[in-house]
């Protein structure tokens, strides 16, 4: 009766991480890849080791593209969609937002965040996490020097996965061999 009661734990364990490596590996698949603008952000932490800390130029968005209009004491965790469109320099641009689900254009990417403050003050723009924010790297190579970009893939859930982090144009990881290289 033991043994039969580990096999059944053991078997839905291995279960459960084949689906949740099948789902996201589906996701990634057959998402839409885009290109996003970062802006610089620290990316120390001591305590929860090397990654790189992403902010985005889609993170901050107006308050004039959303529809319905948003209210200043929107709460924080709000869901937030997003519609990007291919903007300058093959980067994603937000075309328009809402608090209500969006249909995608023919030329958009529905991408889905929450809202963490608004910015009333200044800009009058709500700012956005997409779960995106952070990428983790090898011990030691969490402080690149050049412009960081993201290419991410956006699946129909509009749950944005990165794939990959670019510093100038180059790929993060090789960007990271060779300045070892030169050391």
């Amino acid at each position: 009766m033991k043994l039969k009661l580990l096999i059944l734990v053991l078997a839905l364990q291995s279960a459960w991480i084949l689906a949740t490596t099948f789902v996201q590996e589906r996701a990634l698949a057959t998402g839409k890849t885009i290109l996003l603008e970062t802006r610089l952000v620290d990316p120390r932490d001591l305590l929860r080791g090397d990654y790189l800390i992403l902010n985005y130029e889609i993170s901050d968005v107006p308050a004039k593209l959303f529809a319905p209009p948003v209210e200043k004491d929107m709460p924080a965790g709000t869901k937030i969609f997003v519609a990007l469109a291919p903007g300058t320099n093959n980067f994603h641009e937000v075309v328009r937002a809402s608090t209500q689900e969006l249909a995608p254009a023919a030329n958009e990417i529905v991408l889905r965040g929450q809202s963490e403050w608004n910015r009333w003050d200044r800009t009058n723009s709500v700012h956005i996490t997409y779960g995106i924010e952070r990428f983790y790297v090898a011990e030691g190579t969490g402080n690149p020097t050049g412009k960081l970009t993201a290419q991410a893939v956006v699946p129909v859930s509009g749950r944005a996965s990165l794939k990959q982090i670019f510093v100038d144009g180059k790929p993060y990881a090789e960007v990271i061999k060779e300045s070892a290289n030169r050391q």
